[in-house]
């Protein structure tokens, strides 16, 4: 190796994925031996019907698989193993490495607990905040997510507004902290329509500016389009193909990939024609 290369830093994998599966109590595997490595910056996608395993695989990855479930293989999230750590080695990692943007934002935020509140959590368990600092970067985080007047949706209750503004309360909440990665599971399905485009353009914007890595899990192959460079299809917990997404589109070689790209060229006719 010469001197130059020597003195290059070596920037390691965000997300590094071997043999994970993921199994219930009685030995029935729900995700098998899905390997997949995610670099600084780089957009990934896990694409499959409802039942893929694409959840339970983005849950696994931050320790937060559903009671009665397990995992096995090798999870390295920014080079620490998440299979088998004790739960104070993940708590740290969980909005300060990666934070994950859940499908339904009503489930995912606490009734009981005004949003300023939760988005201040994560600023003062990782970062230490406290009093006015965390006041206004609470304020700052709302901002940041475009919501209007963040002052009162910080003393709002979640059931107090729309599904459009609990979702960005939700992105605001995992960014506060500035993770590396963020996990989005499905994070526009329980959105109107004309609300979910704008919460896809805010997502791109902040994981662009920056500079995150970004695990997007759909079942739409439109929005994955937009979303990743490079896909992963799961298929009754198992990865069938994986590719850049032009490829996948252009050209599938597994046929459950064809009938994706398929059903989707035919939603976009009919939409077209209507």
């Amino acid at each position: 190796m010469s001197a130059d290369v020597s003195q290059e830093q070596v920037v390691a994998d965000v997300l590094d994925v071997r043999g994970l599966s993921v199994a219930t109590r009685d030995g029935s595997t729900l995700v098998h031996d899905v390997s997949f490595r995610l670099a600084p910056g780089e957009r990934l996608s896990l694409i499959g019907e409802s039942g893929s395993g694409k959840s339970l695989t983005s849950f696994a990855l931050t320790g937060l698989l559903p009671d009665g479930l397990t995992a096995s293989g090798s999870i390295l999230l920014d080079g620490v193993q998440v299979i088998g750590a004790r739960e104070r080695e993940l708590v740290p990692l969980r909005g300060r490495v990666a934070s994950t943007v859940f499908q339904e934002p009503l489930t995912a935020l606490d009734p009981l607990m005004r949003v300023g509140r939760q988005v201040a959590e994560p600023l003062r368990r990782h970062l230490g905040l406290r009093g006015d600092e965390l006041r206004r970067s609470v304020l700052d985080a709302l901002t940041e997510v475009g919501l209007p007047e963040p002052a009162r949706i910080a003393r709002a209750y979640s059931w107090e507004i729309s599904g459009g503004q609990r979702q960005r309360v939700a992105i605001a909440a995992a960014l506060a902290c500035r993770p590396r990665l963020l996990i989005a599971d499905e994070p526009t399905t329980a959105l109107d329509v004309t609300v979910q485009a704008d919460v896809l353009a805010l997502i791109e914007r902040l994981v662009d500016e920056r500079g995150m890595s970004l695990l997007f899990v759909s079942h739409d192959l439109a929005v994955v389009s937009r979303m990743a460079q490079r896909a992963m299809v799961l298929r009754a917990g198992r990865m069938v193909e994986e590719g850049p997404i032009a490829q996948l589109l252009r050209a599938p070689s597994d046929p459950y990939t064809a009938e994706l790209v398929r059903s989707a060229r035919e939603l976009d006719a009919a939409l077209e024609v209507r």
